[in-house]
């Protein structure tokens, strides 16, 4: 796989933050609350369907109460186009219990304590520090991350974990809360399974890991 040098790296990431400046995190929430339920039913889940769904079952539960107390079959109704439904309903109303029981209804503000979390993994917690409380400590690596981290040469890793540490080390820290948003919204604009190269104003310095047929 080829990386691109140092150079390459900060005009790279200077092109795509420019292009999509206006981009943010792609879920719909409100609150705290909202964004750790949105969050535990992401994976594996189209973000339109989280977000059609979303709208309706935020106006029956408000607080980490509410779903801490919830039926689980009334909660599947409102959940039931997720993929494995069942399994996050369990986890919504577990990380709720926890959060009501002993962070008095708020959503915990400190990584090690999300991470306790039912449904919270790393990228989540992240992704909750940034988007509900500002804090920025990391960048979220999701599928989109890992896959144009190596496509563009940004990182020689597939492994979230070194991906993460790999950008956190080059891109400047004012870019992080949104960066991992950036690269997604790339992916679906431009550089998806088949990319439209001669669309894309990385075209002349991107490596194009990876890529055997493009538009």
């Amino acid at each position: 796989m080829e990386m691109v040098n140092d150079k390459k790296f900060n005009e790279i990431v200077s092109i795509l933050e420019n292009k999509y400046k206006n981009v943010g995190y792609y879920l719909n929430f409100k609150t705290p609350i909202d964004l750790l339920v949105a969050a535990i039913l992401s994976p594996q889940t189209r973000d339109t369907t989280i977000n059609k769904l979303t709208p309706k079952l935020f106006e029956n539960y408000h607080t980490a109460a509410d779903y801490a107390h919830a039926d689980k079959a009334e909660l599947l109704s409102y959940i039931s186009s997720v993929t494995f439904a069942n399994p996050k309903a369990e986890r919504i109303i577990e990380a709720c219990r926890i959060v009501d029981e002993k962070y008095g209804g708020r959503v915990p503000d400190e990584k090690e304590d999300l991470l306790k979390l039912p449904g919270i993994g790393e990228k989540t917690a992240v992704t909750i520090l940034i988007n509900a409380y500002g804090k920025v400590e990391g960048i979220p690596v999701d599928t989109w991350v890992i896959k144009l981290s190596e496509r563009i040469g940004l990182a020689d890793s597939k492994n979230p974990d070194k991906i993460e540490e790999e950008l956190k080390s080059k891109i400047d820290k004012k870019y992080w809360h949104n960066f991992a948003y950036i690269l997604k919204e790339h992916g679906k604009e431009l550089c998806g399974s088949i990319p439209h190269c001669s669309k894309c104003p990385l075209n002349g310095i991107c490596p194009k890991n990876g890529v055997t047929k493009s538009l």
